[in-house]
């Protein structure tokens, strides 16, 4: 039985997955309720991904898993996760002005991933997000390597997947997670 602490985060997700059907067709509710209600971890984790603002939500399943899968819905990037560099090499690389945080280690302390390039332009499908922010994705070991990053944002309805240097952080610039439960 889940702990007391997240009956209000059961009940918003529950709203979530009522009013956003577009996103998990097909899925029931009940069914993926018995999955977190069995995992503390990844309930833990939902938890965090709602307070810096994610708006989590299912968008599908996997068959060969037995997984759900979460996404980050929010509209913008997360609040909670906006102004960081990409990981730890690029904040440490910065002379001055560090952010206080980067988005490899914010995801990995809340349990989830970085959205990939494929999974970020799947989420475009769901909705228009990132219309007035960018978010970090996952990038590339030999981009990463050379010292580059890579986020992605809507504009002109079109997705856009861009670099940057790993050490650099815009006030609307953040992460958006990945949850699989």
């Amino acid at each position: 039985m889940v702990e007391n602490k997240y009956a209000a985060l059961l009940t918003v997700l529950q709203s979530r997955f009522e009013k956003n059907m577009n996103r998990h067709k097909g899925l029931d509710w009940t069914k993926v309720q018995a999955k977190l209600e069995a995992d503390a971890k990844k309930l833990a984790s939902l938890n965090e991904m709602e307070a810096t603002g994610g708006e989590p939500d299912v968008v599908g399943f996997d068959k060969k898993t037995g997984e759900f899968i979460f996404y980050d819905c929010s509209a913008e990037t997360p609040k909670g996760r906006r102004s960081v560099c990409y990981d730890r090499d690029g904040l440490e690389s910065r002379k001055e002005h560090k952010p206080e945080n980067n988005a490899l280690d914010m995801a990995a302390a809340m349990g989830v991933e970085l959205l990939t390039e494929e999974q970020y332009r799947d989420l475009q499908q769901l909705g228009e997000f990132d219309l007035k922010t960018s978010s970090w994705i996952q990038t590339p070991a030999r981009i990463r390597k050379l010292g580059g990053a890579l986020f992605a944002d809507r504009r002109y309805d079109t997705v856009f997947i861009y670099h940057n240097g790993a050490q650099s952080y815009y006030a609307v610039r953040g992460f958006r997670g990945v949850l699989r439960v």
